[in-house]
């Protein structure tokens, strides 16, 4: 498997492209704008998308999905709890292209021999998803190095989003974790230096 970071948009959100070497088929996470940009990527190393995971809804990462879409024939996955009116924010509502299929917990993914499970993890968004893939998480605006996602947007929730990162925190094992903007990290990392998680464990959450 491999993964490829492309920080696209005024906000710099990470776009993945995670994909196998043999077949070349990959799946496209979060492509928050400029479509030229992954769509290069794409042709110029022989990648056929197969499938475009959104984390969220929110406008910077769903800001080249239509296109993206067009050119490849992918199919769009997200959770239905970011889908347009159920936002309750037309800020933020986002409606996804016909035919895009909704996930809940539990769902996967085939794309190729790779397998993406989805984990609920609310709390940015009411339908805020991570998707595990091997040894790694795509965890959205959920969870950053050393921070987590704010929740004063409608329909955010503190309380949730501490619930997602004390599940997150109580995976078994480490995971590399690649979360929506800034740096990478690894889950044993947050577990021991994010100050949400830390206070989490200190209070038996997890």
């Amino acid at each position: 498997m491999f993964i490829k970071c492309l920080p696209v948009g005024h906000l710099m959100t990470n776009c993945y492209v995670v994909g196998d070497e043999t077949s070349r088929l990959c799946a496209v996470i979060d492509p928050g704008d400029e479509s030229n940009t992954i769509l290069d990527y794409l042709e110029e190393n022989h990648l056929k998308c197969e499938a475009i995971l959104l984390t969220h809804g929110h406008y910077d990462h769903v800001g080249a999905v239509e296109t993206v879409q067009e050119e490849t024939g992918a199919t769009v996955y997200m959770h239905p709890a970011d889908a347009g009116s159920a936002v309750g924010s037309d800020m933020f509502a986002y409606e996804p292209p016909d035919g895009s299929i909704m996930l809940h917990e539990g769902s996967q993914i085939q794309v190729g021999p790779l397998t993406f499970d989805t984990l609920e993890t609310p709390g940015h968004t009411p339908g805020g998803v991570t998707f595990r893939c091997g040894d790694a998480l795509f965890t959205g605006d959920t969870l950053f190095q050393g921070s987590c996602g704010r929740t004063d947007f409608p329909g955010g929730s503190m309380e949730q989003e501490l619930r997602s990162l004390a599940r997150l925190a109580s995976l078994e094992g480490d995971y590399e974790v690649y979360p929506g903007h800034m740096e990478a990290s690894s889950l044993d990392f947050e577990r021991r230096y994010n100050p949400y998680m830390t206070a989490l464990k200190a209070r038996g959450a997890w």
